[in-house]
């Protein structure tokens, strides 16, 4: 085995530069599936599954040539075969999501026509449902993953619509109580559960909505629509601050530049009104 490794660093040494882009491409891929599966729980399988197919080949290679090693060699390559099906069977969510990814990127769709559709649909739900006061919980995912967050709720994988928002939040629905979760311009799930804000560090009159808006955009960079049961007012949390208040006529404005990043800063937070009724508290 030892004449093995040298002989293996000797051919690694003939030709370094051709090594390299090899050890670069393989390592972009496996960074890039990474990144693809952080907060999932195909980011542990898939690290168990790169890791074992590592140190199986790895041990292949540096058995010594004849002595009948070639069956492990042989068998190896048919471990490879059924490993790759296994592969398109257990990760089939997320394959199917890598390819809707890549099916909706600039070369074939604008960014700012996805996210413009995503605004208006946005804005007419909370206009829908801020006029019948129907109580909303809508976090919108940016740079910070939320895959751990959505396996929480029930996945729904559908096409963001304002019909369909306003049917998940109608009064006595199993998941208008909860968050729905916004990838990709697609609903991951509903039903979420996100983290409170410290109570001592939100204002008292803001209820569980609002405090669960806060607390996940003190945990991420999500950011997070809420409208009042009870007064049917909109606000959106991001960046650690709640702005309450705002203007559904000027929802989609502010929505835009926080989605997009070529746009102008959106304006400052404003501070919880202090109007609030003690019937806000369920918001």
């Amino acid at each position: 085995m030892f004449d093995q490794i040298v002989r293996y660093i000797i051919r690694v040494a003939s030709d370094p530069f051709t090594v390299l882009i090899q050890l670069v491409l393989i390592g972009l891929v496996v960074w890039w599936a990474m990144r693809f599966l952080e907060g999932t729980r195909g980011e542990r399988l898939f690290k168990g599954a790169v890791l074992l197919l590592v140190v199986v080949y790895v041990f292949i290679r540096l058995l010594p040539s004849g002595g009948g090693w070639e069956r492990l060699d042989f068998l190896y390559g048919r471990f490879l075969f059924f490993a790759f099906l296994g592969f398109v069977v257990v990760f089939q969510p997320e394959l199917r999501r890598a390819l809707m990814q890549l099916g909706q990127t600039r070369l074939f769709r604008g960014q700012t026509g996805r996210v413009e559709r995503l605004v208006t649909e946005l804005s007419n739900s909370a206009a829908y449902l801020s006029r019948n006061k129907i109580g909303a919980l809508v976090a919108l995912e940016r740079q910070v993953g939320l895959g751990a967050l959505v396996e929480t709720g029930v996945p729904i994988d559908a096409q963001v619509t304002a019909e369909l928002l306003n049917t998940i939040f109608y009064p006595g629905s199993t998941l208008h109580d909860m968050g729905v979760v916004i990838q990709e311009n697609r609903i991951s799930a509903a039903g979420v559960q996100f983290p409170l804000a410290e109570s001592g560090a939100t204002d008292r009159s803001l209820g569980s909505r609002h405090r669960a808006a806060l607390g996940l955009s003190e945990e991420s960079d999500a950011v997070v629509m809420v409208v009042s049961e009870e007064t049917g007012r909109v606000s959106l949390a991001y960046d650690g601050q709640l702005s309450v208040g705002v203007p559904v006529d000027g929802l989609a404005a502010v929505l835009e530049a926080l989605l997009l990043p070529r746009q102008p800063a959106p304006p400052a937070p404003v501070p919880a009104p202090q109007e609030f009724t003690s019937r806000e508290g369920a918001d």
